[in-house]
């Protein structure tokens, strides 16, 4: 199971989905994946995207209910089959999750002319809490790796950010041209 740190409770989305999130084309389909409670997801809708948020989480799902734009999808990221085999998104946001065997899974719906937006903790998480275990973060650089050769970087970031609490993080934007 990956780890997604203590951010359930959280509403306001990433700075860093913010900003990037113009790249994806106007009023295209984006997959939110791992959501949680959605709040990409209500973000990327109120942006004018149509969203299909996925969790394992029927629960946190449940707070979207009724959210213009968003379509939610209960399914089992890690245990069970991939739910959008051979389908394309306009822009796949991951937030805070990480599971390495989907990564493959991850570029190839990314479709053409679409955008990657991945934000997940790092080596050096440990010292400020969980996710602690390094199954859970990614290595130096590891973000960048997995991408060369496949989609255009056009913005990555591997630093210490103080809210919504202390952590280290690696982030990349990414676009398949």
């Amino acid at each position: 199971m990956a780890a997604a740190g203590n951010h359930s409770g959280l509403d306001v989305p990433s700075d860093w989905v913010v900003r990037w999130a113009p790249l994806i084309p106007r009023a295209g389909r984006v997959l939110d994946l791992a959501c949680g409670g959605g709040r990409h997801a209500r973000h990327l809708a109120a942006l004018g995207y149509r969203v299909e948020a996925v969790d394992r989480d029927a629960d946190a799902l449940a707070r979207l209910a009724g959210c213009a734009g968003v379509t939610v999808r209960t399914a089992d990221l890690e245990g069970g089959p991939w739910p959008y085999a051979g389908e394309r998104f306009d822009g796949v946001v991951v937030v805070n999750y990480l599971y390495r065997p989907l990564l493959p899974r991850l570029l190839e719906a990314v479709a053409d002319g679409g955008v990657l937006i991945y934000e997940t903790f790092a080596v050096g998480n440990e010292r400020f809490g969980r996710p602690a275990n390094p199954d859970f973060l990614l290595r130096r650089g590891e973000l960048l790796e997995w991408l060369s050769g496949g989609l255009r970087i056009v913005a990555y970031e591997d630093v210490f950010v103080p809210r919504p609490r202390p952590a280290m993080v690696q982030r990349v934007c990414a676009m398949r041209v």
